[in-house]
């Protein structure tokens, strides 16, 4: 059975959660787009992800640097000030009587057309804003489990091509890494850029362990990772070794210790790559990690 770093435990109350969209909130079911709009035409937008746990976001000013970074690399000017979308989240919660084990999803598209066409200049409307919380909890078994990493022949494409760096709506080829890594019977699948390096993940960034040293790529052809960047920094600060390099594939096969980051489940193992196996009996290195991020709530 394919288990993945975003799974969780159903939850009913999720059913009656309700929506933001344009400043206006709808019932789950009744919470629709219109056919026009630049997310349904042409995937034309960017997105982010948080947490709010204990009654409080987690990493807000982060990920709203990232989201406002990514929409401006697109061209997309997000007509709510910073302030105005912290004020629509903290809604969302409130409106939803939300306090803890919430993760939302803002998703930002260029506005409705009045055509199916790819030029903004046929965009008809500001930006069109939705907000989705819902209540999520990490099924524990991925952390006693482990995941399975494959590599897979999609790659992670080039800069001035679709920057591999931006969280756009458009995410057609980390759908076929994922589809191509569940077929080859891996959980998840593990990318090379351009040059044969091995990038990350179709939707978790990816580290390595040798000798008590870690290791991650450039970031280049990756999404800025957030929970990436606090495991670098967690690493620095507590003087664990950490490498933000090029490596190959050889260099993965011959690890001590393997683990995936992300906005949702954190930090989750690495039980194999390929043919390679690990023992998630010994982490030592990935379960001090786990256990300094997790002291940042």
């Amino acid at each position: 059975m394919m288990v993945s770093s975003h799974d969780y435990f159903a939850d009913k109350r999720n059913d009656k959660v309700k929506i933001y969209i344009n400043g206006k909130f709808y019932k789950r079911k009744d919470a629709k787009v219109s056919v026009f709009d630049s997310s349904v035409l042409l995937g034309d937008g960017v997105w982010d992800s948080l947490r709010y746990h204990e009654n409080k976001f987690i990493f807000l000013k982060e990920h709203l640097d990232r989201l406002y970074k990514d929409a401006k690399l697109i061209d997309l000017k997000i007509h709510l000030s910073r302030r105005k979308i912290s004020e629509a989240l903290k809604k969302t919660i409130q409106i939803n009587k939300m306090e803890s084990h919430v993760h939302l999803r803002i998703i930002i598209s260029r506005g409705i057309k009045s055509t199916p066409y790819q030029s903004p200049k046929v965009t008809i409307t500001q930006p069109t804003i939705i907000i989705i919380p819902e209540y999520k909890i990490p099924d524990k078994e991925i952390y006693k489990k482990g995941l399975r990493l494959v590599t897979v022949n999609t790659i992670r494409g080039s800069i001035n091509a679709q920057n591999p760096q931006i969280n756009s709506l458009s995410k057609l080829n980390c759908i076929l890494a994922c589809i191509e890594a569940n077929k080859k019977g891996g959980d998840e699948a593990l990318m090379f850029d351009i040059n044969g390096n091995i990038a990350t993940n179709n939707s978790t960034h990816f580290f390595y362990i040798k000798n008590n040293t870690v290791f991650t790529s450039t970031g280049k052809y990756c999404v800025t990772g957030i929970t990436r960047q606090k495991i670098i920094d967690l690493c620095k600060k507590n003087k664990i070794k950490v490498k933000q390099k090029n490596f190959k594939l050889k260099d993965v096969l011959n690890a001590d210790e393997a683990f995936v980051t992300g906005s949702f489940a954190g930090i989750v193992p690495v039980n194999s790559i390929n043919r390679k196996k690990f023992s998630l009996n010994k982490i030592p290195v990935t379960t001090i990690l786990s256990i300094l991020y997790k002291n940042l709530f």
